[in-house]
């Protein structure tokens, strides 16, 4: 069942996903070259207790941390580990989610290790693109399809490929509600999108084939072929004046 939000049920998830926002703004200060994957999982709870939130993935399906942390080949899922050390022209996956008075609000940002070379810039440039218009294309009388086709053809045709064992989904009193949002489809294609419809939109795209798997952590999914992946998502709202996207900061600062 799809569950449409009220004006004050969107505000309240716009509150946690602010909250979100800050958390992984914050690690643009984090991620550094030498530093251990556990000390992104130690700011994301600090920052939590700080903001008031409650970090949604730790215990969720079993998943043991606060925040998943991907690094190159890792499409999503990983665990962060005081013996994963950052290390310069690394890629990072950083998807974090928020519980906040009964609602939940979930993004996921990639950031580079230092500077990065021309081709993994493109790759990054390519997945932020096919999320922005993922996110234009989920507008009222629109079709779930219309988003998946909208990201699908935008990464395909920049010589890259979409994740298809993953998806986007519907969210709100669940981390995890009907619909969901594939990165690939037809367009017209699935439920009619309305307004009050909150939606996780992220685009999971391969330099390689999009095929993956997953490490015996079970969690940690990774690319078939070694390639690269990279990840962006939002929690948007369906208005009557288009999408509106939850998971901004919209405080400044701590």
């Amino acid at each position: 069942m799809i569950h449409r939000k009220t004006a004050d049920q969107i505000s309240l998830m716009s509150e946690g996903g602010s909250a979100v926002a800050r958390i992984l703004e914050r690690m643009k200060d984090v991620v550094k070259p030498g530093v251990p994957t556990s000390e992104i999982e130690m700011e994301a709870d600090r920052m939590s207790r700080s903001l008031g939130i409650v970090a949604a993935f730790k215990g969720y399906l079993g998943y043991p941390s606060s925040i998943c942390v991907s690094i190159n080949d890792e499409v999503v899922h990983g665990i962060p580990s005081r013996e994963r050390i950052l290390e310069k022209g690394d890629i990072v996956g950083l998807d974090f989610g928020a519980f906040y008075k009964g609602f939940y609000s979930d993004a996921a940002v990639t950031l580079p290790v230092g500077k990065l070379d021309e081709k993994t810039e493109h790759l990054m440039d390519v997945a932020r693109g096919a999320l922005d218009r993922g996110i234009k294309a989920a507008v009222v009388g629109n079709r779930v399809g219309d988003i998946s086709h909208t990201v699908q053809s935008h990464v395909e045709n920049s010589g890259y490929s979409v994740v298809k064992a993953f998806v986007g989904h519907g969210i709100g009193r669940s981390l995890h509600e009907e619909p969901q949002v594939p990165n690939f489809g037809e367009p017209q294609w699935g439920v009619r999108l309305k307004e009050g419809m909150t939606l996780a939109i992220e685009p999971m795209i391969n330099a390689g084939s999009d095929q993956v798997r997953v490490l015996d952590d079970g969690w940690t999914a990774v690319t078939a072929d070694g390639s690269l992946s990279v990840h962006f998502e939002h929690t948007i709202a369906v208005t009557s004046k288009g999408p509106r996207i939850l998971t901004l900061n919209s405080m400044g600062g701590e």
